[in-house]
C-alpha cells in the first residue's frame, strides 16, 4: 500500500500548530487517512495507524443515517472574528475553545458573549478547554462562561485528570464530556468507574478505527460526541461513518473542521450545509493533493514515522 503525504496550512493557530500533516493511503474499500500528531510517538501513534488500515481495507457498518448534524469550532480567537466564524458556518451549535494558554478567562467570556450573539437564543453553545483548568478554576470559570453563554450545552475536558473531572462534575450543573480522558486513557472506562463525565467524545483515528469506536460506545454506556482530529475531508468521511452508525445520537458532532484548513485533498471539501455533512466516503482528488503534496523532506520524515508505527504494530 502507497501512502501519500500532504502538508496543509492552516489560517489560524489550532492546538499549538500551524500546519496539518499527514498520509493518505488507498485500500480495497477505499481511501484512508493516517495523521497522527507531530509530539505523538510511535506507540501513541499506533491506534491511527490501524484505523487508517481498517478504514482502507473494511468496508463501514451500515449507516442509519444519510446525513449528521454538526458544530462549528471557534479556535482562541478575538471575539469579532469568532463572530463571522460563527455566522458563516450555517451551524446552530458552535463548540469554543476555552483556557487557551496566554489568555485570560475575560478573554474567553469576550468570545463566548460573541459566539451566543452570532448564533442567537436558540443556538447550543459548548466550550472545550482541552484540560486547561485546575477543578477550582474550571468551577469558577463554568460559572462564568454559562452566564455569558446564557446557558452551556457542555463543557469538555475541563480538567487533564479523570479523577478531577469527577471532582468538577459534581460542584456543576452543566453537563460534563470526556475527550483525552477517554482518547489518551490506559482505560478508557474509568470515565464511567469513577462517574466523571456525562457525555463520551469519540474520535476515529486515535481510538483504533470506527470498529473500535461503535465497541466502545456500547462499553462506556454514555451519549456520544464525534469529533475530528483535524483531518482532511477523507478522515473526517471516517468519522461520519462513526456517527451514522451510532443508534442515537442526540448531540451535534464535532465534524466541521475543515475550515481550519487552508486545502484539502478532495474536489470539494466536507463543508455544513445548513449544519449537517454528508455520510460517505470521500475519494482523493490529483489536482487538489498536489496542491498540498508535502516536499521531499516532509515525506521523508512521515515515510520514517510510518515505518516505527508498523513496528509497533507488528
Amino acid at each position: 500500500m502507497q501512502f501519500h503525504t500532504y502538508a496543509i496550512a492552516m489560517p489560524t493557530r489550532f492546538r499549538g500548530i500551524d500546519r496539518r500533516e499527514g498520509m493518505l493511503v488507498e485500500g480495497s474499500a477505499g481511501w484512508a487517512e493516517f495523521s497522527p500528531f507531530l509530539d505523538y510517538d510511535a506507540r501513541e501513534s499506533a491506534p491511527w495507524l490501524a484505523a487508517a488500515l481498517d478504514s482502507a481495507e473494511r468496508e463501514w457498518p451500515a449507516p442509519l443515517r444519510t446525513r449528521v448534524a454538526v458544530n462549528c469550532t471557534v479556535p482562541a480567537v478575538d471575539p469579532e472574528h469568532a463572530y463571522r466564524i460563527v455566522s458563516r458556518s450555517g451551524c446552530r451549535t458552535a463548540k469554543v475553545k476555552v483556557a487557551e494558554r496566554g489568555q485570560t478567562l475575560a478573554d474567553d467570556i469576550a468570545r463566548v458573549e460573541a459566539v451566543r450573539d452570532a448564533l442567537g437564543p436558540g443556538g447550543h453553545v459548548r466550550v472545550d478547554a482541552n484540560g486547561g483548568w485546575s477543578v477550582d478554576e474550571a468551577v469558577a470559570a463554568i460559572a462564568a462562561l454559562t452566564a455569558a453563554a446564557n446557558g452551556l450545552e457542555y463543557v469538555e475536558q475541563p480538567c487533564a485528570a479523570v479523577e478531577e473531572l469527577a471532582m468538577v462534575r459534581r460542584r456543576i450543573d452543566v453537563p460534563i464530556a470526556a475527550d483525552e480522558s477517554i482518547r489518551r486513557a490506559e482505560d478508557p472506562l474509568r470515565v464511567v468507574e469513577l462517574e466523571a463525565a456525562d457525555i463520551a467524545v469519540l474520535k476515529v483515528a486515535p481510538l483504533g478505527g470506527v470498529h473500535a469506536c461503535l465497541r466502545i460506545a456500547e462499553q462506556i454506556g454514555l451519549p456520544v460526541v464525534v469529533s475530528s482530529a483535524v483531518e482532511t475531508s477523507i478522515g473526517l468521511a471516517a468519522g461520519l461513518a462513526l456517527a451514522a452508525a451510532l443508534p442515537e445520537l442526540p448531540y451535534a458532532c464535532g465534524l466541521a473542521t475543515t475550515s481550519l484548513l487552508d486545502g484539502d485533498v478532495v474536489a470539494d471539501a466536507l463543508a455544513p450545509v445548513d449544519g449537517f455533512l454528508p455520510v460517505g466516503r470521500q475519494v482523493l482528488d490529483p489536482g487538489a493533493y498536489a496542491a498540498v503534496a508535502a516536499d521531499g523532506q516532509t515525506d521523508a520524515r512521515w515515510q520514517a514515522r510510518l515505518s516505527a508505527v508498523r513496528a509497533v504494530l507488528a
